[in-house]
């Protein structure tokens, strides 16, 4: 029995998941994801370490940037073989691909501008890491699968994919490999969500595995309460608009947009935060909610009866959709306090940064973060106190509020995560922990082997395994 395994990303980092996997005469990778942090966004740039025409499959675990958004890239560098997930998750990638390369155009037509007006020259040749071509041909490749229904993908090979309970559609994935009479299981965590969250079904747990890599994201922490996530949002919001300020949410057009209207919803039925405008800034959130009305099979049972009911979770009294980039535009001229949720979640991009640009310097307009920040975004820039931050080549003062609301993390957190391992019978052979920053895997790897006594490893970048 000869199995290999590398870790081409995620590996003491958060974002660029990206596993490889190679078995029976078959190369797999499972999620080919975006490096965000700043300092490792070079590797986006580098080529594979296997050649992409070699690679027979793509196993996706969820839609997030950070797992789906470097495939259009490796079909520009020759991959034409299969992308495999469940269907929700199909259909947000392909947005999400295609957002990613519609926005590395244009920044790369507004940073070319920028230098000339400058007089500066880039190092790097102006072109996108892929465009809309490749995400367009990426998103041609994808297979359908549903959950709990295992799939071969090679001589001796299935995959079963099951609800992660982290993001609509998102998967943890096992694999089995069978090579003569001995049978081997790699259990590959994707990101691991949490219980009783709104729309969100709990993740499935697994009774065996012989391997498993396991996120660790906050794997040294445990959130705030979800239940107590209304309460801190009606009063950062009330607060804020006594000030006659605007609440500026970054947030990841993947679950946590509609996570928020579903809260929002609730504050405004019950009458806790006045009738104001919310305003969802971001064309790709909204697609994405469209998405999630065509699956209410993925609901979990707390929202369908809201919909049996006649409440719509996401839809409220002045919500409004800001398609058209001058709709986006006109936000800024709103005279009342406005609740603003735009892309992206870590502030890499997007619309997010323009209403940045108009409320950083406000004492009375509220930062508020909702999700993870990796290390190195400006996000996590902001959020960590920076008194300056640098924006589209200029730089703001930071004298808005700046407020983080923890219990919104799709993520489980340190006991989330040993809670999804407990109902493993025997011990795996080893816990690869993963896809998270170093201090918090090496922290999780010590409490899962006093806790547990579980052989436990931190892989490095590119690192090589075999497993027997």
């Amino acid at each position: 029995m000869q199995i290999k395994l590398n870790f081409f990303g995620a590996a003491k980092n958060v974002t660029g998941s990206c596993y490889y996997l190679e078995a029976n005469g078959k190369r797999f990778l499972i999620d080919c994801g975006l490096y965000q942090e700043r300092d490792l966004k070079p590797r986006n740039w580098a080529d594979f370490p296997v050649p992409a025409n070699t690679i027979d499959a793509v196993l996706l675990t969820h839609a997030h940037l950070d797992h789906c958004g470097r495939i259009p890239k490796l079909v520009k560098e020759g991959f034409d073989g299969t992308v495999y997930a469940t269907s929700a998750t199909a259909e947000i990638a392909n947005i999400i691909m295609q957002d990613s390369a519609h926005i590395q155009e244009e920044d790369i037509k507004h940073k070319k501008r920028r230098h000339e007006k400058q007089g500066k020259k880039s190092p790097f040749p102006y072109e996108p890491l892929y465009t809309m071509e490749d995400a367009q041909k990426a998103g041609s490749l994808f297979s359908k699968v549903k959950y709990a229904q295992p799939l071969t993908i090679g001589e001796g090979i299935t995959a079963e994919f099951r609800e992660a309970g982290h993001v609509f559609g998102s998967s943890s994935i096992r694999i089995s490999i069978t090579q003569g009479s001995e049978t081997r299981t790699i259990l590959f965590s994707g990101d691991v969500g949490r219980w009783d969250l709104p729309i969100m079904r709990d993740p499935h747990q697994y009774e065996s595995a012989d391997y498993v890599l396991v996120e660790s994201t906050y794997g040294d922490r445990v959130h705030g309460e979800v239940k107590d996530i209304p309460g801190e949002l009606e009063r950062i919001i009330n607060e804020t608009v006594e000030a006659g300020g605007n609440i500026i949410i970054p947030s990841f057009a993947l679950e946590r947009t509609q996570e928020l209207l579903y809260h929002l919803n609730s504050l405004v039925n019950e009458k806790r935060i006045p009738l104001m405008p919310v305003f969802v800034d971001s064309p790709m959130a909204i697609k994405i909610t469209d998405v999630f009305k065509k699956h209410p099979d993925l609901f979990d049972e707390e929202t369908l009866e809201q919909l049996r009911a006649g409440d719509k979770p996401c839809d409220f009294p002045r919500l409004k959709m800001t398609r058209s980039v001058d709709d986006s535009k006109a936000i800024a001229h709103v005279k009342e306090s406005a609740i603003i949720i735009a892309g992206s979640g870590m502030c890499t991009g997007g619309r997010v940064k323009h209403h940045l640009k108009s409320n950083l310097g406000r004492p009375e307009s509220t930062i508020l973060f909702v999700g993870y920040q990796s290390h190195g975004t400006l996000g996590r820039i902001i959020l960590d106190g920076a008194e300056t931050v640098r924006l589209f080549g200029e730089q703001y003062e930071v004298n808005a509020r700046v407020a983080k609301i923890s219990g919104f993390s799709a993520h489980a957190d340190q006991n989330e995560l040993l809670q999804w391992l407990s109902s493993i019978r025997q011990p795996p052979k080893k816990i690869f922990i993963t896809h998270g920053e170093e201090k918090q895997a090496s922290a999780f790897a010590e409490f899962l082997a006093v806790k547990n006594g579980w052989n436990c490893m931190v892989p490095e970048y590119e690192q090589e395994v075999i497993l027997d």
